[in-house]
């Protein structure tokens, strides 16, 4: 009774810094509404940018246009809800070294969600409706012939790219707990990331493909369910079990954050200021 007591006083805590983030953000409407259209620029630039490579080629990688608006609606979508839920770990750094990270560790909440909920970027939910719309006529308009599994394929496939990313930027954030100054490193992965799931893992070639597709396994996360979804087989030679790997592969990424943030908190020394 003490524990789920004690579980009700944090959800209601976790709430209470959640409506405080809502009510400041939108306290000046107009602003708000700005930084809500404003934000709607990197993933409409990563769809026109798709657009316009179709502009001087029928086919890239061996994909048409409509197949390709599936892959970059996939990673569009997956990305900025993942940015909006869990990107402001980035903050991470000027935590450890303002040691504004201890005030977060002597409260008696979890770290992380108390982090993740201090900043929520609520501006950046335009990017992830208009990253779902992207998606969603991607899928209607690919010709895809719709099965069952196709349509839980279609369901799950979405969030699981979610969590991969987020699992992504968590573990990337962990990284300041041993070295300050890694913010361009880690944005060179979330980032980096983001850029190579938009397009066919066709068009690219030699070791950076293996090291992002299968080292870090963003391929995972749009290529493979896109395949799977439109009913093609791998260009690559890999078997059609691979695209329903997806949930997987997000959970093995999972574990890996929640290990890389629990030995980070571990390793953390108190700035003593």
């Amino acid at each position: 009774m003490a524990e789920v007591e004690a579980a009700g006083g944090a959800l209601r805590a976790y709430r209470s810094l959640l409506g405080a983030q809502a009510r400041s953000q939108a306290a000046y409407r107009t602003s708000f509404v700005v930084d809500l259209v404003g934000n709607l620029g990197a993933t409409v630039f990563d769809v026109v940018t798709v657009l316009v490579i179709f502009g001087v080629t029928r086919e890239l990688g061996g994909f048409t246009l409509r197949e390709t608006l599936v892959v970059v609606g996939l990673s569009s979508c997956a990305f900025a809800a993942a940015d909006l839920l869990v990107g402001n770990i980035e903050r991470l750094p000027r935590y450890v070294r303002t040691g504004l990270f201890d005030a977060v560790l002597v409260r008696p909440l979890a770290a992380l969600p108390q982090l993740l909920l201090m900043d929520l970027p609520l501006r950046k939910v335009s990017r992830a409706v208009f990253g779902l719309a992207v998606l969603l006529y991607a899928l209607a308009s690919a010709g895809i012939d719709w099965t069952p599994g196709r349509v839980a394929l279609a369901v799950v496939a979405p969030p699981a790219a979610v969590v991969f990313f987020a699992s992504v930027f968590v573990t990337t954030a962990t990284v300041s707990f041993y070295w300050v100054d890694s913010g361009e490193m880690a944005n060179s992965v979330t980032y980096g990331g983001r850029d190579f799931t938009s397009y066919p893992i066709t068009v690219y070639g030699g070791w950076f493909r293996a090291l992002f597709a299968y080292g870090m396994g963003f391929a995972f996360v749009s290529y493979h369910p896109a395949l799977a979804l439109l009913g093609r087989a791998d260009p690559l030679g890999l078997p059609s079990w691979v695209g329903w790997a997806s949930p997987g592969v997000a959970l093995v990424a999972a574990a890996v954050a929640a290990l890389a943030w629990r030995v980070g908190i571990r390793h953390y020394r108190s700035t003593g200021s």
